[in-house]
């Protein structure tokens, strides 16, 4: 294995990393209008994420810097090419981040209420322009020989993208439902335990759709040869995986819910990645303008220098956020001390 494929697969791994943990941030999120009746249950939604939330888009910064470092071709062809689509999930997340610190400065349920509902319109809007951003690497965008893209924000709200948007905006709701059946306890327990049940069907039947469309050409995820084998492997870990998380959830084992959310939303990226391989974007134009791992990646020493960097420092890291949510594993309820 090469620097460029060890660099490609870490990417993915850290995205894989913060769709699972951002996963539930933004489902918890969505859902906080809705299972918190009044202000103590709205504050016990909002703890059952509030030491984690900034800790867990630092995913998404690091795949950023990663990518940025490994892969500068790549970085500039898709931040340049849905700039506005991508401004738009940046001010998403910056609503939401304000939200969560402005929310309790004024006692008014007005002021409170407001807020509430900021943080579940930008989670909705974060998890819908993540899925429309995987659904066009999926489908492929229009890139001509100089490595830009041509086309513009509305090219990017293409159906099948839009479609990627809801699977992604209901795996989330069920991920996220799911976590606060087993982070909280009490009214707010019950609600969200109903809740991922719901969610369960309407994530299962727009993801049979996304694959269905895939499989019949909306994207070539399935027709690569060099990751086709382990594409196929991941869409089927992930279905299967998402059938018996319905299964342990209405049999009430929401634990192994939980865990079957992970594997489902953890190979859905591997198959995205292994469909994409050894491409990292893929022009509808001409297969040859496509950008890959060699022609989009940075040179040999910087590759190399990363590597021994992140061997070093990555470890830390992980040990560390392990270790935050092992500290904070307790169940929250309204009889919690809650932190305004």
């Amino acid at each position: 294995m090469d620097l460029n494929t060890f660099w490609f697969i870490v990417i993915a791994v850290l995205f894989i990393g913060f769709f699972f943990l951002e996963g539930f941030d933004y489902g918890v999120g969505m859902l906080l209008p809705f299972l918190g009746q009044n202000d103590e249950e709205r504050r016990v939604v909002i703890n059952s994420i509030g030491t984690f939330w900034d800790g867990n888009e630092v995913w998404m910064i690091t795949a950023g810097g990663a990518l940025f470092a490994s892969f500068p071709h790549w970085y500039a062809t898709l931040f340049s090419g849905a700039y506005i689509a991508l401004t738009l999930l940046l001010l998403a997340l910056i609503a939401r981040g304000v939200s969560f610190e402005f929310r309790s400065k004024l006692e008014s349920p007005t002021w409170r209420t407001t807020w509430d509902w900021v943080i579940a319109i930008a989670s909705f809007l974060a998890a819908l322009l993540w899925g429309v951003t995987v659904g066009n690497l999926m489908r492929g965008l229009p890139i001509k020989q100089d490595m830009n893209y041509y086309g513009g924000l509305l090219p990017l709200l293409n159906p099948f993208a839009i479609l990627g948007g809801l699977v992604f905006v209901f795996l989330f709701l069920l991920h996220g439902a799911t976590f606060l059946s087993l982070k909280t306890d009490g009214v707010v327990r019950e609600r969200a335990e109903a809740t991922a049940k719901k969610m369960w069907w309407p994530a299962v039947i727009l993801t049979v759709l996304l694959v269905v469309w895939t499989f019949l050409g909306g994207a070539d995820t399935f027709s690569n040869p060099h990751g086709q084998i382990i594409a196929i492997l991941g869409a089927l870990i992930a279905a299967v995986a998402l059938l018996l998380d319905g299964w342990f959830l209405y049999k009430g084992s929401f634990g192994w819910g939980f865990i079957m959310g992970a594997i489902t939303i953890a190979f859905a990226v591997v198959m995205v990645f292994a469909g994409m391989f050894p491409r990292v974007m893929i022009s509808t134009l001409n297969p040859k303008f496509s950008l890959t791992i060699y022609n989009a990646s940075s040179s040999a020493y910087t590759l190399k220098t990363m590597t021994i960097v992140a061997i070093i420092l990555v470890p830390f890291v992980l040990a560390y956020q392990a270790w935050s949510y092992w500290t904070f594993r307790q169940r929250l309820s309204t009889k919690s001390e809650l932190d305004y």
